[in-house]
């Protein structure tokens, strides 16, 4: 799943990616309010981290831009003071949540996870699909009695594709949400995950729709 992340401490933004990546999620950075709003009207993110103070434009109307141009995806919001009226001003700018500095790292990410859960209509950090289970916290798949374990790629290829069941989705899409915004992006390598998913999971489980990229489950 792609984040955009906006934050111009360069230490926490950092910090951040580092930690985002490991728990298996592609992390766009930026420092300023001007990179914030292209990015998140340019790229589809499956969640965005905006904080309010960013330099060059500011967090709040950098939302508001978004939420007036019909971006709804969800935002949580990082702000520096402890004040209600910031987040109330973020809250109706369009935010789903915030967060106020400092915080844990655990405390983002399962806020994050939450919105993500809500917007994706699932609960409890698991996705389950015709009968395959997948367990986001350990980063395996199960079916009936039988139990897989994922590599980092696998687990962020099946999750996307399980989040969206029934639907066509081309290379590029899944690309864009599985690698790394500066990453080798050649399309054959998201052929070869596929058929690694396929060799553990089954070659019915993913169809290829030739010339318009994969189905996960019956198509919509």
């Amino acid at each position: 799943m792609r984040l955009l992340l906006a934050e111009d401490d360069a230490n926490l933004n950092a910090n951040l990616k580092r930690y985002l990546v490991k728990q298996g999620y592609v992390v766009d950075a930026v420092f300023n309010g001007i990179d914030a709003e292209f990015n998140g009207r340019e790229t589809e993110y499956d969640a965005i981290i905006l904080d309010l103070g960013l330099p060059q434009r500011s967090g709040l109307e950098v939302l508001s831009h978004w939420r007036s141009a019909g971006i709804v995806t969800p935002v949580l919001i990082l702000t520096a003071r402890d004040t209600w009226q910031e987040k109330v001003e973020g809250l109706q700018a369009g935010a789903d949540d915030y967060l106020t500095k400092p915080f844990h790292e655990q405390e983002l990410l399962a806020r994050l996870q939450a919105l993500i859960r809500r917007s994706t209509q699932t609960i409890d950090g698991v996705l389950e699909i015709n009968g395959w289970v997948l367990d986001e916290a350990t980063q395996a798949v199960t079916s009936g009695d039988q139990r897989w374990e994922l590599t980092g790629t696998e687990f962020r290829l099946l999750r996307y594709f399980m989040r969206h069941p029934g639907r066509i989705l081309s290379k590029t899409r899944l690309t864009d949400h599985v690698y790394e915004q500066d990453a080798d992006k050649d399309s054959n390598v998201i052929e070869v995950y596929v058929n690694r998913l396929r060799q553990k999971l089954g070659n019915e489980v993913i169809v290829t729709k030739r010339g318009q990229g994969y189905v996960f489950g019956e198509q919509r």
